[in-house]
């Protein structure tokens, strides 16, 4: 009985560098922008994270989202179901690389909030796929969705504070 499977490399790398490479791109924009500098100059909640924290955590968001599509891609369910499973991970991604721009960019708080909302429902129907498919890959997003419910809170409070 085999219990390891093997690691295919090309689709490792490429279910890596979608997230990797999407999310830091969305970032050098943003700080080339000088978009990122507003941060230190809002009001904030308590528990607020130092600035330097937010490219630490979301690079090892992307990270466990690149492995778990990985898994997803790599399973051996029916080539339908990855599919659709897959979809709904690109189309919380989008959704994901939506929101800073919209919080940091165009300053639209309120706007990014109710984005944040939208994100939250896409990450949870995605976990849900990825759990009948492959309940580790659907675990590995629980961080993703611990963080964002904690960002949902620093944007409401944010909004809320600076008007």
């Amino acid at each position: 009985m085999k219990f390891v499977k093997t690691i295919k490399l090309k689709p490792l790398l490429i279910s890596l560098l979608i997230p990797l490479g999407l999310g830091g791109a969305v970032g050098i924009f943003l700080a080339l922008s000088g978009k990122f500098d507003t941060y230190s100059e809002l009001f904030k909640p308590p528990f607020a994270p130092p600035s330097w924290l937010f490219p630490v955590v979301w690079t090892i968001l992307y990270t466990l989202m690149g492995v778990s599509a990985y898994i997803i891609t790599t399973s051996d369910a029916p080539k339908g179901v990855r599919e659709d499973a897959l979809w709904q991970y690109f189309v919380q991604l989008g959704v994901n690389l939506i929101w800073p721009i919209l919080f940091f960019y165009f300053d639209m708080r309120l706007g990014a909030f109710i984005w944040i909302i939208v994100l939250l429902a896409a990450v949870l129907k995605m976990i849900s796929d990825f759990w009948f498919i492959s309940k580790p890959a659907a675990l590995l997003q629980i961080p993703y969705l611990l963080w964002l419910l904690f960002a949902t809170y620093l944007n409401g409070a944010v909004f809320l504070l600076n008007g």
